[in-house]
């Protein structure tokens, strides 16, 4: 092989790792917990608290602290960038009704939602299968 064809190949080779690599970095946090459909169910909760993540993080997860009877939830939600472009907003005492999966992240107990409804006002965060409805490169 001659010298120009081997340095053409590796040159090539190196522009699809280099593609791959950044496709599968964009893909989302990677420690980003995955929705299971199996664990999904409805619960009326009151809001205690909208957690927001600090000024600059807009990309970062907004959830809920709710109470649920005598206990409390984190719920959540979506980055703060999405939640903001809905118009979205809860503040303490709101009722809503979270419909949302249990799971386990790193040994902590998460709820992720998928629709919230406050009043007459819906928040779908997440399609019928649990995947986002927001684009994480927004």
């Amino acid at each position: 092989m001659s010298l120009w064809l081997r340095r053409s190949f590796q040159t090539a080779v190196l522009a699809v790792a280099v593609v791959v690599i950044h496709a599968w970095a964009m893909s989302g946090p990677a420690t980003a917990p995955k929705y299971d459909v199996a664990t999904e169910s409805k619960m009326k909760v009151t809001v205690e608290e909208l957690k927001l993540p600090a000024k600059g993080k807009e990309k970062e997860v907004a959830h809920l602290v709710v109470k649920s009877g005598s206990e409390t939830l984190d719920i959540y939600l979506c980055p703060k960038a999405f939640l903001d472009d809905m118009g979205a907003t809860y503040a303490k005492g709101d009722e809503v009704t979270v419909t949302g999966s249990k799971i386990k992240q790193d040994g902590e107990d998460l709820i992720l939602a998928r629709e919230v409804v406050k009043g007459t006002d819906t928040l779908l965060l997440r399609d019928d299968k649990g995947k986002p409805v927001w684009d994480w490169h927004h």
